[in-house]
């Protein structure tokens, strides 16, 4: 799929993936375990750096990966993470992400799993599976369909009681559109080059 559009920050990739996923959204939790719903799977750098620093906080993540359009073999040949990340040690687990298969569980060890679904996200129909979504979908200047409240109740149901959606969207019409669906929605500082990003909480259930 061609799309005119970044997959991530032109500021820097891997700081927008530390500053919205891990800093604002994987570093709330600690010491248990947890599902992670990402929506947009990309180029698997927010599943290599969850995988990273959930080694540190002592996570056992289960992680849930949707893409439509996986990128190719050459476009993976062409990503530099392990050298920027100085995460050598994760070169073979990082290849791993990307060519183990699609639809399966596939096990990396007893504290991370990755579950990749290929299909679109109005086809998610999980309900009260994941403790925090990272939403990391294309921007609403090319995908605007994917920040509605058709999407959002979608997320909404697919969170546990008092989970967590974060994402580097800030626009008023998505905020709104969170809210309408049931959300609790806080604005954060932005990562470099973005003055605020949104996260976004469902209600706890009494």
């Amino acid at each position: 799929m061609d799309l005119d559009e970044y997959y991530h920050s032109k500021h820097g990739a891997i700081q927008e993936a530390y500053h919205v996923f891990i800093k604002s959204g994987l570093s709330l939790f600690k010491n248990t375990s947890l599902s992670i719903l990402e929506v947009g799977f990309g180029t698997g750098l927010n599943a290599l750096v969850t995988r990273i620093e959930s080694k540190k906080l002592a996570l056992d993540v289960r992680y849930t990966g949707v893409e439509a359009y996986p990128i190719s073999p050459k476009e993976l040949e062409q990503l530099n993470y392990i050298a920027e990340l100085r995460a050598e040690n994760f070169q073979e687990e990082f290849l791993k992400m990307h060519e183990c298969p699609w639809e399966e569980q596939v096990v990396f060890d007893n504290a991370f799993t990755l579950y990749k679904q290929q299909k679109n996200f109005v086809d998610i129909t999980d309900e009260n599976m994941f403790n925090l979504v990272y939403f990391d979908a294309f921007g609403a200047r090319v995908q605007p369909e994917l920040w509605t409240t058709t999407i959002f109740m979608k997320m909404f149901k697919a969170l546990k009681s008092g989970g967590f959606l974060v994402t580097y969207a800030a626009k008023g019409s998505v905020r709104r559109a969170m809210q309408e669906v049931g959300f609790i929605v806080e604005r954060l500082p932005g990562p470099p080059g973005k003055r605020e990003m949104l996260r976004a909480r469902k209600p706890a259930m009494i």
